[in-house]
């Protein structure tokens, strides 16, 4: 009887099968996807544009270099023209001597082509950081062994509480999905005055800078889609993958674009892993 109630499951779990075939040859339009930067460091003052690619395309990225771009400031008859740059491949500012200032409001204008994009953002006041540590902690139980560093530092603001932390380690940035170093004030922010650990280990002489951002809303939750889209294991209990909600919007042209604009304060330190020999 047990055998037979075996057979019977097996031929109705078979029954319930149902072969699906992808049409993985259709190829999807082409989308501009936007990264830009406008802070009150020159250097990191930037906007790149490339083509978006289909999920098996292995071909080189398409990077758009016809467009015009500028920034504004609305109510103002300020204009800062960007111009590509071949090196970087990426729109500079012009006059690499402009950059954001607190309190100003800047809007992002891309025209190219038929289509006209256009995105803004409030220029925020820093945070402060009072200094950078690192220690060395023996291997344990889910905790490698290796130098650990920590940011220390004091963020006196009621509103708009929302971080990120780029880490660059000897000169590479740490940019997988466990490397996006965000966080608000959803649970307080006690812990930036105690020292906020980095959540990776690092060997001695190894030079790490950290770049901390402070960021508008709409590009905060942006980079926490773009997380949550990284983490997704396109398992049973997944979400279906979708792109994040862009900050960017289509003026004229084409009804979608990806990417985000940042207007942000930059803090960076630079420190050299020594281990303190007694």
């Amino acid at each position: 009887m047990k055998r037979l109630t075996g057979i019977v499951i097996a031929v109705l779990f078979w029954s319930c099968q149902e072969e699906v075939i992808l049409d993985l040859g259709a190829k999807s339009e082409l989308v501009p996807t936007i990264e830009a930067y406008w802070t009150d460091q020159g250097i990191f003052n930037e906007v790149k544009m490339t083509l978006s690619k289909d999920y098996y395309d292995s071909t080189k990225v398409e990077v758009i270099s016809d467009a015009e771009v500028f920034v504004t400031i609305p109510g103002t008859e300020k204009v800062i023209p960007f111009v590509f740059l071949g090196g970087s491949k990426s729109y500079r500012p012009r006059n690499p001597l402009e950059r954001a200032v607190v309190g100003e409001t800047y809007q992002l204008h891309i025209r190219w082509r038929e289509n006209i994009y256009r995105a803004e953002g409030v220029m925020l006041e820093p945070p402060k950081v009072d200094s950078v540590t690192w220690r060395f902690e023996e291997k344990r139980p889910f905790r490698d062994e290796g130098f650990y560093v920590k940011v220390f530092g004091k963020i006196p603001f009621k509103e708009n509480n929302n971080y990120r932390i780029r880490v660059i380690e000897n000169d590479t940035l740490k940019n997988q999905r466990g490397d996006y170093l965000l966080f608000d004030d959803t649970f307080g922010l006690g812990f930036f005055e105690k020292g906020l650990e980095l959540g990776y280990t690092f060997q001695e002489n190894d030079r790490v800078r950290l770049e901390l951002f402070r960021l508008n809303r709409d590009a905060f939750d942006y980079l926490n889609q773009l997380v949550n889209l990284l983490f997704n294991d396109g398992g049973l209990f997944s979400p279906p993958p979708q792109n994040p909600k862009t900050n960017i919007r289509v003026v004229a042209g084409r009804p979608e674009v990806l990417g985000y604009f940042v207007v942000s304060p930059v803090l960076t330190r630079t420190i050299l892993i020594q281990a303190k020999y007694d």
